[in-house]
């Protein structure tokens, strides 16, 4: 069989490349061409375009980058035509993959949709498309299947979160091997998860480091994205006395005390890893004020989102701001809201359904092509 596959984003690729090597198990034949990254390269297939240059954050990024983005939806559209798919999987990347799915329908192309796009958060009239467009969907977030099936009379499959098959498979690191690697001393470590894309590193870095030196008896470390090269960074570490590690998030996180992410997909891999953390945010002020009034949501980040409450303390935007970044940081470092926290960890995990998503996922839709 034959797969095309569209991951636009740093955890796109991360979930795409589980994914692929679970449909390599399954179809040992598979031909497989795909919009991602670096991880899925490793696991086989064909690169097409890396998502790097894909990634623009935020209602006018998109407008100052349209061309660029136009021109890529095209050269998509004419190298599946090329290669002639059995099935086109889309992993989130609405804003794409959707103009895509059109037209992979009009044509008459399978397409199965991996990880779905958030319209539960805004754009909901997109279920209109999805249910013309979208012919197998599969959801990762327990309230998504209700949302698909008892609100919009869809169905959908839960296949359970893919980041517990991620964190559960990965290798594990030695402690002691890992701080003489990148010369960290003995001092509990502080992660600081400022996103993948430039504009949100750019934003949101300088406002982290800033707590720095109000917490001399810890180190604080910097996980560098991989789509990012180091040279991008130097320009926010001058003077600054941290450490800097790129491409080893996981590691980092399996051995930190504490963080302070940037939301999205980084606050569930944190919670996962059992570390209590502050979730910051601070946007481009026009595509803020554009989303403040579209998004309707209680909270910005996963695990409070998937607990519908408050679990991890959310600063954005104006709040988002050194005092108030210091202040709660001090607060999940204290042993009470630790363990409150850790708790609250252990019932989000279960709540994700367990290992195995990738697998579901793969065995599911090898199944739907060999019917």
């Amino acid at each position: 069989m034959k797969y095309y596959i569209i991951a636009g984003e740093a955890s796109g690729d991360l979930h795409g490349s589980n994914l692929m090597k679970a449909i390599f198990k399954k179809d040992p034949q598979a031909e497989i061409r795909f919009w991602g990254g670096d991880l899925m390269q490793q696991a086989g297939g064909t690169l097409v375009k890396h998502y790097r240059d894909l990634a623009f954050m935020g209602f006018a990024e998109v407008v100052m980058n349209l061309k660029t983005i136009l021109n890529n939806i095209k050269r998509c559209k004419a190298d599946i035509s090329e290669f002639k798919p059995d099935a086109i999987i889309f992993i989130d990347y609405p804003g794409f993959n959707m103009r895509i799915a059109k037209w992979a329908k009009e044509i008459g192309i399978p397409t199965h949709y991996y990880i779905s796009p958030q319209i539960w958060a805004w754009k909901e009239n997109r279920i209109k498309a999805i249910k013309r467009d979208v012919d197998f969907m599969y959801v990762i977030l327990p309230f998504e299947k209700d949302f698909y099936e008892k609100k919009h009379n869809f169905p959908v499959a839960f296949v359970g979160h893919p980041l517990i098959d991620a964190i559960h498979n990965r290798k594990h690191v030695d402690e002691e091997s890992f701080r003489k690697e990148f010369s960290l001393d003995e001092k509990p470590i502080i992660a600081l998860l400022p996103g993948s894309r430039k504009q949100e590193i750019a934003k949101m870095l300088s406002e982290m480091l800033a707590v720095a030196k109000d917490f001399p008896a810890y180190q604080f470390v910097i996980a560098g994205a991989p789509s990012q090269e180091y040279s991008f960074y130097e320009q926010f570490l001058k003077n600054k006395n941290v450490h800097f590690i790129s491409n080893r998030t996981y590691d980092l996180l399996s051995i930190s005390s504490a963080a302070l992410v940037t939301s999205g997909t980084a606050t569930l891999e944190t919670a996962l890893f059992k570390v209590p953390e502050v979730v910051c945010y601070k946007g481009n002020w026009i595509s803020y004020q554009i989303a403040k009034r579209i998004i309707t949501l209680k909270y910005i980040s996963l695990v409070n989102l998937i607990m519908d409450k408050e679990v991890v303390t959310e600063l954005i935007q104006n709040d988002c701001n050194p005092k108030r970044i210091k202040k709660e940081l001090h607060k999940i470092l204290e042993t009470s809201q630790r363990e409150k926290l850790l708790q609250d960890y252990e019932i989000l995990e279960k709540k994700l359904g367990g290992i195995g998503a990738s697998e579901k996922t793969a065995q599911l839709i090898v199944d739907k092509l060999k019917k």
